[in-house]
């Protein structure tokens, strides 16, 4: 028995850069046949390091698991190829600027009269509608527009500038919503023959992240709130996140302080909020004379939630990772790399990263013949039209 919860399920994916592969990628990882519909020149993606015998891991890291249909959608047979293709799939995902799809004729009115069951996904960064709908929109962009940078920001000391961009927060918030509304539209066609559009806005997400500050933003309080800092060990940094009070309890007693407790300047919330930098200071002096690892023993072992600083690199080595699974080794074609397996597990179903990544257009003919039918003639002379294309620049 087949134990992929979307084994069966077609995907038709015209996603680019991150939010959209990120979301089609977890569809894969479940079991969905998802193909990925490029231009000619490929995803923007295969060109971007880190890079390995002219292939890219990061786009490797993105679309395990799909099969690639590289295809000239400006030409007029192509359209008619993609809808003919709809009408067999169950799913279809597109992040591009909004008007882009409905001028190819592939936009959701026009393929849900061919096929009532489509669940259709538009992923963009401030919606199908509204006077910002139009506008590009990449996630460093709606770091800025959300507010999330200037949050960010209020929480450091000594800055004045916004700081750099480096992990695009708002393009994987915005797949992980887009995976859970199409799961959401899935369960909803089961129980009403009908498939759905999804409107899915970036900085939606975004500001739907930003839940303290959100409500922050409309009832300013009195005074900032403390914010969890790094505390200084001997060799880098320990983050200590004591949250509820027991939490500073058994901090307290863990760094040989159990008589904080019965001060009044830190028995309390409140005591601690109004003497919050005297009580970091006090933790950076405990921790000034021990190393990150001695740190984060200690506080493990008096049950303090806490975890020192690692790096990359160092957490993807940690055996905790290994153990519970967290990771697929996949080959590329350039050799074996990891990529993440998603964050959830299921008891009794698969959910993991597939080793199977595509060549630009390798799955043409794989597609075509066995979805639609075509003849190996039928494709060749896609080819000579210069419909299809492929990494071997066959066209």
């Amino acid at each position: 028995m087949n134990n992929e919860i979307l084994s069966g399920v077609r995907v038709l994916d015209f996603t680019t850069i991150v939010s959209g592969p990120y979301c089609t990628r977890l569809l894969a990882d479940l079991g969905a046949e998802v193909i990925k519909i490029e231009p000619p020149e490929g995803d923007f993606i295969r060109t971007q390091p880190p890079m390995r015998a002219g292939k890219s891991a990061y786009f490797a890291h993105l679309n395990c698991g799909k099969k690639s249909l590289a295809i000239d959608l400006r030409k007029a047979e192509a359209g008619e190829l993609i809808r003919e293709l709809a009408t067999k799939s169950d799913v279809v995902v597109e992040n591009s600027r909004p008007g882009v799809m409905a001028r190819l004729g592939l936009d959701y009115v026009t393929l849900e009269r061919l096929n009532p069951r489509l669940v259709y996904c538009s992923i963009s960064g401030f919606g199908q509608s509204g006077p910002w709908a139009t506008r590009s929109a990449y996630a460093p962009m709606l770091h800025a527009a959300s507010g999330f940078d200037l949050v960010n920001l209020g929480y450091q000391e000594g800055l004045e500038r916004p700081l750099n961009t480096g992990i695009y927060v708002g393009d994987v918030l915005g797949g992980t919503y887009a995976f859970g509304a199409i799961q959401s539209a899935l369960l909803g066609r089961e129980r009403t023959g009908r498939g759905d559009c999804i409107d899915l806005a970036m900085m939606d997400g975004l500001l739907g992240m930003l839940i303290y500050e959100f409500q922050e933003g409309q009832l300013p309080p009195a005074r900032r709130t403390n914010t969890f800092q790094p505390t200084r060990a001997k060799d880098g940094f320990v983050m200590i996140a004591a949250v509820k009070p027991n939490n500073y309890e058994a901090l307290a007693h863990a760094v040989g302080h159990p008589e904080w407790m019965d001060d009044p300047r830190f028995a309390t919330a409140k005591g601690r909020a109004a003497n919050w930098a005297w009580f970091m200071s006090k933790l950076d002096e405990w921790a000034s004379t021990r190393t990150m690892a001695e740190c984060e023993a200690i506080l493990t072992e008096g049950s303090v939630p806490c975890s020192r600083y690692y790096t990359v690199r160092e957490a993807l080595a940690h055996p905790h990772l290994a153990e519970r699974g967290s990771f697929e080794v996949i080959d590329d074609g350039a050799g074996p790399l990891k990529v993440p397996n998603p964050a959830f597990k299921f008891g009794n179903s698969t959910a993991q990263a597939r080793n199977y990544v595509p060549a630009l257009g390798g799955d043409n003919a794989a597609v075509l013949s066995s979805v639609l039918g075509y003849s190996a003639d039928r494709i060749a002379a896609l080819y000579e039209k210069q419909i299809l294309h492929d990494q071997t620049g066959r066209a």
